[in-house]
């Protein structure tokens, strides 16, 4: 598989827009609709507590807290362990958990933030797999400002390395345009 690689300032972005063939990424964005224990879980932002914008399930070996928020994983399906193969491949990285959110529409999103907690190690390496819906995807550098946008399209794959997560922010915009839900998977190593 041919990745994309973008090199920025302390970051490197690889990606494609066809990481799951189109029939595979939609029995698979069907059967997690479907089987996924969805949870609205609460996060602390300037001490108060508030319901992410979003839902999300966490599958894996390890505890991961982010925002004041302890999330206890479930055993990763055995049908998401050939996608889990298939990123690790892509990457030359094990992972051994995944974060799996689900935006039910544009109103759903996700934050600036950086996925820089010490259990993720030195240089995270996060694999990001989109099912559904096309979503903007940003990023900013945390000095300098400079940014860049992604169009994650269904059975795109779009993965975050180098020091990123800690010189760069990212987040999922609301949008006003009508759209269908999204889920995204997020393969990452805790240690």
């Amino acid at each position: 598989m041919l990745l994309n690689r973008l090199d920025l300032p302390q970051a490197t972005i690889w990606s494609s827009h066809q990481f799951i063939p189109s029939r595979d990424a939609n029995n698979l964005y069907h059967q997690l609709l479907d089987s996924t224990p969805w949870k609205q879980e609460s996060i602390k932002i300037f001490g108060k507590q508030v319901p992410q914008p979003r839902l999300q399930a966490w599958y894996g070996e390890r505890d991961y807290q982010y925002s004041g928020l302890k999330l206890t994983p479930i055993p990763l399906p055995d049908f998401l362990l050939p996608l889990k193969q298939q990123c690790e491949l892509a990457v030359n990285q094990k992972f051994n958990s995944v974060l799996i959110n689900l935006y039910r529409d544009g109103e759903d999103s996700m934050g600036w933030h950086q996925d820089n907690e010490p259990e993720l190690g030195e240089q995270p390496v996060i694999a990001s797999i989109s099912l559904g819906a096309e979503r903007k995807f940003s990023i900013k550098h945390l000095t300098t400002n400079e940014k860049h946008h992604f169009q994650l399209s269904h059975g795109s794959l779009l993965i975050m390395g180098g020091k990123m997560q800690h010189h760069w922010k990212h987040c999922l915009p609301k949008t006003r345009r009508a759209i269908s839900s999204r889920i995204n998977l997020t393969f990452r190593y805790i240690y």
